[in-house]
């Protein structure tokens, strides 16, 4: 249980927009110290200088999660700067759609590269600096949070490549918890997982590679894209609510953080398939015009 954020250090990845951003602001006002991180230079330049003014002692970096070596730097800066971090918010996460055998080696690259890659380098370089500043202050306490999706505990189809990613962020999660647990007793992490929120992640393409922007879009990935599009901006839940469902999670060592409880039915289901051994169920059995309408697109190709 974490209650004193103030004087705390934290680290934040895809901190120029969305859930990033909402967490630093957060951070601002309970007094944290922020280690801001974006690929995008000038939402970067915006957050540090709103997180400034709020206040807060702030560390901008402009990284590339998805780079060994800049995560490397930007974990010798954090130390340098404020010591070990109290808290890593691995939040970085690009979208990317359309039908799985039609996305490219780049495509797969660009999408574990921030999803996966980021997460793991976040997990494989604060991990460490976390445990031994709670095995050099026994009052010290940490708490890690990576953010996956609800499209990792679930497989929509027309988006394998972000499944992928995110099922693979909730496994690590998990085991990083549990791999926690046997070693210490002060550091602890949360897997959230959120629906359809207003975000930036489904305009990611503003962050794509310059070797990728130039390849052609299939019909999947415009119909993904559009789909996309419609459902993240239709979002009622704010990020700025999500954010704060996530310093209530820290504060209460709870590991599971999702936006929208009641889209746990469809995870149920999944489960009890897999448990059932039946085949995996019709992913719009409650909105069947909207399968209609994306079987009719595709097929029309």
């Amino acid at each position: 249980m974490i209650s004193n954020f103030k004087g705390k250090t934290a680290v934040l990845t895809g901190a120029g927009s969305g859930f990033g951003l909402e967490c630093a602001r957060i951070g601002a006002q309970l007094g944290m110290n922020l280690v801001l991180v974006d690929v995008q230079q000038d939402a970067l330049d915006q957050a540090a200088a709103e997180m400034t003014a709020a206040g807060a002692p702030v560390l901008a970096k402009r990284v590339d999660v998805s780079s060994a070596e800049q995560m490397e730097a930007l974990a010798a800066d954090v130390v340098q700067r404020f010591g070990a971090p109290h808290f890593v918010f691995n939040n970085a996460g690009v979208g990317s759609g359309g039908l799985v055998w039609e996305n490219s080696v780049k495509d797969w690259e660009w999408v574990l590269g921030v999803n996966l890659w980021g997460v793991i380098h976040g997990v494989r370089l604060f991990t460490p600096l976390m445990l031994a500043a709670a095995k050099a202050d026994p009052s010290y306490q940490g708490h890690i949070v990576n953010t996956a999706s609800m499209a990792g505990l679930l497989t929509p189809p027309n988006m394998g490549i972000y499944n992928v990613s995110k099922h693979a962020v909730v496994s690590l999660t998990e085991t990083l918890y549990q791999d926690l647990k046997l070693v210490s007793d002060q550091i602890s992490a949360s897997v959230l997982c959120p629906y359809f929120v207003p975000t930036g992640i489904s305009q990611s393409h503003r962050n794509k590679p310059a070797e990728l922007a130039d390849e052609k879009a299939t019909q999947s990935q415009l119909i993904g894209q559009a789909m996309s599009d419609k459902a993240v901006s239709s979002g009622k839940v704010t990020a700025a609510e999500v954010a704060q469902k996530v310093f209530d999670a820290i504060a209460a060592d709870q590991f599971y953080i999702f936006s929208h409880p009641k889209a746990l039915g469809n995870v149920r289901a999944r489960m009890e398939g897999i448990v059932n051994q039946s085949n995996p169920a019709d992913p719009f059995l409650e909105r069947p015009e909207i399968g209609v309408g994306l079987r009719a697109a595709l097929r029309a190709v």
